[in-house]
């Protein structure tokens, strides 16, 4: 089976129970001479569009969401040779009846202290991996440069009629993790 490439703002239909989101980016390095942390966080939120409780928001200090319905892998995971660089791990089958959306978020730690933004990140990408046959079925590449961003919504993962979907979101905001915070709690 061959991947979908979405565009942004395409939609479409995961098929699978269990399934990996692989992130993964390359620095243009030499633009501040200080190493970047780009870190993924997800936010599991209810019909209001807020997170279900503070657990369910998950991140290098929670790295997993009550009944381990999404897992973090940990902070700068290095794939195995894939190109991913941080991995989430969702089961849906253990998401809880009132989550209605998964948001998937990518910030770069230290922003403006450091004087970084997504303009020196290239080859940004979100994929959809499913852990049964470890095919990917889904892929979107963040080809858009944001030069003062310091945060990007890669993508949502929403309930829609019984059926779970994937958005392909890639809207970047200047701000970070406690911007995303204060939006979803």
């Amino acid at each position: 089976m061959m991947s979908i490439n979405l565009q942004k703002g395409q939609r479409e239909t995961i098929n699978a129970q269990k399934f990996i989101i692989g992130l993964g980016w390359d620095i243009n390095g030499s633009a501040t001479g200080n190493s970047y942390d780009l870190d993924v966080s997800v936010f599991i939120l209810g019909e209001n569009k807020k997170t279900l409780s503070d657990e369910h928001f998950i991140f290098y200090n929670n790295l997993k969401s009550p009944n381990n319905a999404v897992e973090h892998t940990g902070d700068n995971l290095t794939g195995d040779g894939d190109g991913d660089d941080e991995q989430v791990i969702v089961d849906l089958s253990k998401i809880e009846a009132e989550a209605s959306e998964i948001n998937i978020v990518v910030t770069i730690h230290d922003a403006e202290t450091r004087g970084q933004n997504f303009g020196q990140v290239r080859n940004s990408f979100i994929r959809i991996v499913d852990t049964l046959t470890s095919e990917e079925v889904l892929r979107f590449e963040l080809d858009e440069d944001f030069s003062i961003e310091t945060a990007v919504e890669f993508g949502r993962i929403y309930r829609k009629g019984g059926a779970w979907k994937f958005e392909a979101v890639g809207m970047g905001m200047k701000g970070g993790l406690q911007d995303y915070s204060n939006k979803y709690n």
